[in-house]
C-alpha cells in the first residue's frame, strides 16, 4: 500500500514493565500486530532505554524513546510534555493511549483503551493515589476521546452505566497467539527438577490446580487459597500452584498461604516464562481463573486455548467468553469455588473432553490479528473525527 494510503497512527507504550501482564501483555501483542500490516504508519512512543525491546516487538515502528523511565517522571512527562511532542512529531496522526490515558490538545484522532472500571466499583482493591488519577483519566477519556475501546462488552456495558460517554465505544476483545497457546503433550521434564519434585511423579490431571496471574486480592487469590484448604483436606495428593508476580496487596495472598492447614502443597512461583506457563495448562486437572472481576481476563483465555478445564467466576467477562467451556463459581465465594474445583478433578472424560474441546473452539475465535483489525477501525473512526473536528485554533498572539 502506498505512504499516501497509510493511516498513522502513535501508540504510547511507555507503561508497559519489562515482565509485563493483563494490560502489558495486551499492548505487547496489539503493537506486534499492528506492526505486521502494510495499512498504518505505525509509531509507538517509549521510555527512553527501552527502545531495543520495542525494536523486537514491533520491528515496523518508528521509535519514540523519549519517555523517562521512572514512574513520577513518566507520569509528569505525560502531563506536561506529551501533548506537544505529539503534536511536533506527529501533528496530523491518530493518537492511541492504551492503558486509560492521553495527553491535552492532540489535533489528530484520540483512541484510549479501558481495560475495567474497578476504580470506580472497587477502590479498595488499588492504591489510593492511583484510584484518583484513574477516575479522572478515564472521565476524561469518556467525555474528551474519539473513541473508546474496551476490551469486553462487560466493560463497556459497566462504562456506559458509570458515565457520560461522548466518545464512540467500539469494543475490541484481546486475542491468544495460537503458536505459543495450545494443545499438546505436558512436558514436565522443562519445569525444573525443583518443581517436578513438587508436583510428584505421574499424571496430573486429577491432582493439580493451577493459577496463571498477577498475584493481589482481587484476583481471588485468597478465595483460592481458601478453597483449595478446604478440597486438600484429607487428600495429600493434590497441588495447587500460583504463577505470577506479586501486585498490589499480595502480602494478604502469602498470608493465606502461610496460614492454609494444605500449605505445604501449594507453590507459589513468582513470574513464569510463556512456554513453562502452557507446559503447566497442558498439565493442570484445574487452570482456575476466580478473578472478582476482570476486564478481560486473558489467561483464562490462553488456559482454554491450550485444552486445560478452567474453572472461573459467574458474572465476568471469563464466564463471557468461556460460553459454557468452564466451570462457574460465584466470586468471593471460597465453599462454592471448593465445590467447582473438586467437580473439574472429577470430571468424567466424555465430560472433560465435552469442556476441553468447546474451550478450544471458543479460544479459536480470539487472535491478534482480529483485534489489531478492531483497532485499526477504531483508528479510522478517530481520523475522521479529527478530520471534522478540524484544527486548533493558534494562540492568540502576544502584545508587544
Amino acid at each position: 500500500m502506498r505512504g499516501a494510503d497509510r493511516l498513522e497512527v502513535v501508540v504510547d507504550v511507555s507503561a508497559v514493565p519489562p515482565r509485563p501482564a493483563g494490560a502489558g501483555r495486551y499492548i505487547v501483542e496489539l503493537l506486534a500486530a499492528l506492526s505486521r500490516r502494510d495499512d498504518l504508519l505505525l509509531a509507538a512512543i517509549t521510555r527512553r532505554p527501552d527502545a531495543e525491546r520495542w525494536r523486537q516487538i514491533a520491528p515496523a515502528a518508528r521509535l519514540l524513546p523519549v519517555v523517562p523511565p521512572a514512574r513520577p517522571a513518566r507520569l509528569a512527562f505525560e502531563r506536561l510534555f506529551l501533548g506537544p511532542f505529539v503534536a511536533r512529531r506527529a501533528a496530523g496522526a491518530v493518537y492511541h493511549g492504551p492503558h486509560y490515558t492521553m495527553p491535552g490538545r492532540l489535533a489528530g484522532g484520540r483512541v484510549v483503551t479501558v481495560h475495567d472500571l474497578t476504580f470506580f466499583d472497587h477502590p479498595e482493591w488499588h492504591e489510593r493515589s492511583k484510584v484518583a488519577f484513574f477516575r479522572t483519566a478515564i472521565r476524561r477519556a469518556a467525555a474528551e476521546a474519539d473513541v473508546v475501546i474496551c476490551v469486553s462488552r462487560t466493560t463497556a456495558r459497566r462504562l456506559g452505566e458509570l458515565l457520560p460517554v461522548r466518545a464512540e465505544v467500539i469494543v475490541a476483545e484481546h486475542g491468544v497467539d495460537h503458536s505459543r497457546f495450545s494443545p499438546g503433550e505436558a512436558e514436565t521434564s522443562r519445569l525444573g527438577s525443583e518443581l517436578a519434585a513438587f508436583l510428584g511423579p505421574g499424571d496430573l490431571s486429577r491432582r493439580l490446580v493451577l493459577h496463571v496471574g498477577t498475584l493481589e486480592p482481587r484476583k481471588g487469590i485468597v478465595d483460592l487459597v481458601a478453597a483449595f484448604g478446604q478440597l486438600a483436606a484429607g487428600r495429600p495428593e493434590l497441588r495447587l500452584v500460583l504463577a505470577g508476580l506479586p501486585g498490589w496487596g499480595a502480602a494478604e495472598v502469602s498470608a493465606a498461604v502461610v496460614a492454609s492447614p494444605a500449605r505445604a502443597q501449594i507453590r507459589q512461583l513468582g513470574w513464569v516464562p510463556d512456554d513453562q506457563v502452557v507446559t503447566l495448562m497442558r498439565a493442570a486437572g484445574a487452570v482456575a481463573y476466580p478473578s472478582h472481576e476482570e476486564g478481560f481476563g486473558l489467561p483464562a483465555l490462553e488456559a482454554m486455548a491450550c485444552g486445560a478445564p478452567l474453572v472461573t467466576s459467574e458474572g465476568t467477562a471469563m464466564a463471557e467468553f468461556a460460553a459454557g467451556a468452564a466451570l462457574l463459581a460465584p466470586p468471593g465465594e471460597p465453599k462454592a469455588l471448593a465445590a467447582a474445583l473438586g467437580r473439574c478433578l472429577a470430571l468424567e472424560p466424555a465430560e472433560r473432553e465435552r469442556r476441553v474441546r468447546r474451550g478450544l473452539e471458543q479460544a479459536a475465535r480470539f487472535t491478534w490479528a482480529a483485534t489489531a483489525e478492531q483497532h485499526v477501525a477504531a483508528y479510522r473512526l478517530a481520523a475522521e473525527a479529527a478530520a471534522r473536528r478540524g484544527p486548533f485554533p493558534a494562540p492568540p498572539a502576544r502584545r508587544r
